[in-house]
């Protein structure tokens, strides 16, 4: 296992007290090793998990060529460039029973979605292309080419390739795919635990009575959103007060039981509470300024557990609403899918005309809450939400992406293209 120290020895320019969002990712693909624990689920309770390896299918989907739709099946040799045709239907074929014989020349079977192609036919034309006349089908010509609307044995998936990789978050489509092969279960990798808690003398829970000086704790219910849609196994450990004993107990309860801790609050250069020095002391702790705007500080290591447990990795996030959320989304969440054991961690960034001018100074990452949209072209373009202050958690709620203004950017111009962190999926 890597100390931190080691881990900034490896990354050229490292400095703490300037680090750049590029260097806090750096970093952090090198602190965060996957889970390796695996078990079994049920297709129903595969839904945002981790395959932990490469799932071979069995089978070949479809197991056989079948209609692509409700039509006429023939073979193609019965098409005459130009030509009209005349078929003779000489049966039908259902989806889920095979039709028994074979077409000869100038044959024709009727035929439903997924039934299997009978012998003799490659082709299939559509029942509203063709004109009936008793037993007889009048095909017209230039209508259908051969080989037409006919889906082929393993056209979606051949026996024995893969049908899906480690390290692929299952999604919907995923569920259906595993469910087409026929297996009930899969392997996947057990669901990483996360803790969190807010801290500070001045956060009011739900329920109590407001007092001058304190505000209701909102990070913890953000997180818990956040942790949720990532699929994590959720640790609520409410509000921690500025107390030396209280944070001790609530840090090794929290190592104990969980892969991972978040806390929001106490991370500033300037705090005057506990929670600083009681990371220091339990674990292996770097404090970072990250150059970024909004969550320029930020603790990240790890807390060492007591009674043999293997301790958890730390994520001290910085107390202000929006920089929580912002330091969770470019930092936390590609850190936890690592974690995860997901091959893919990285935010998908899309490209979008700006419909403002932006402010920017080269030397920092700056994440403005942003409002996707497409014109009348249908080309993406994005405007602000306005006020872009830290504490304006409203202004999350408006936003639909990140507008990501990266290190050395200046200012942006109306039409210029930005990036956009779409919040799809993610909030």
């Amino acid at each position: 296992m890597k100390t931190l120290e080691s881990i900034a020895a490896e990354l050229q320019g490292y400095d703490p007290q300037a680090i750049t969002a590029e260097g806090v990712n750096q970093f952090l693909s090198r602190l965060v090793e996957p889970v390796t624990d695996v078990e079994p689920v049920s297709v129903f309770e595969a839904l945002g998990r981790v395959l932990s390896q490469d799932l071979v299918s069995p089978i070949s989907v479809p197991p056989h060529d079948n209609s692509a739709m409700d039509g006429f099946a023939f073979g193609s040799d019965n098409l005459v460039a130009g030509e009209p045709v005349q078929l003779k239907v000489v049966g039908t074929a259902f989806a889920g029973k095979a039709w028994v014989g074979e077409l000869a020349a100038g044959e024709c079977l009727k035929i439903m979605t997924g039934a299997i192609m009978p012998a003799g036919a490659d082709t299939v034309i559509p029942l509203e292309f063709v004109k009936v006349d008793g037993d007889r089908i009048n095909v017209p010509a230039g209508v259908v080419s051969a080989g037409d609307n006919r889906r082929l044995l393993g056209e979606d998936l051949m026996a024995g390739s893969p049908a899906l990789h480690r390290g692929q978050v299952l999604g919907p489509a995923a569920l259906g795919l595993i469910a087409s092969l026929g297996l009930a279960a899969v392997p996947v990798f057990r669901r990483v635990r996360v803790a969190y808690f807010s801290t500070g003398d001045e956060i009011l829970s739900l329920g109590e009575q407001p007092r001058e000086g304190a505000v209701y704790d909102s990070n913890r219910y953000t997180v818990f959103g956040l942790l949720s849609r990532l699929g994590v196994e959720v640790i609520d450990m409410g509000v921690v007060g500025d107390e030396p004993a209280k944070l001790e107990a609530a840090f090794l309860e929290a190592a104990e039981r969980a892969d991972a801790i978040i806390t929001s609050g106490g991370v500033s250069m300037g705090e005057a509470d506990h929670t600083k020095a009681m990371m220091k002391k339990l674990g292996d702790v770097a404090f970072w300024r990250i150059a970024m705007r909004p969550g320029r500080p930020m603790a990240v290591g790890r807390i060492e557990g007591s009674g043999g447990s293997a301790g958890a990795i730390l994520f001290g996030l910085p107390g202000n609403p929006v920089a929580v959320m912002v330091t969770f989304l470019a930092f936390v969440r590609p850190a936890l899918l690592r974690l995860m054991g997901a091959s893919a961690t990285e935010p998908v960034l899309l490209q979008a005309r700006s419909l403002e001018p932006l402010r920017k100074k080269p030397g920092r990452t700056e994440y403005q809450r942003g409002v996707v949209s497409r014109d009348a072209a249908g080309t993406l373009q994005v405007r602000t939400t306005g006020n872009q202050g830290s504490g304006v958690l409203s202004s999350m709620v408006q936003a639909n992406g990140l507008i990501v203004l990266r290190h050395e950017q200046s200012n942006v111009a109306v039409g210029d293209l930005v990036e956009v962190m779409v919040f799809d999926g993610c909030i």
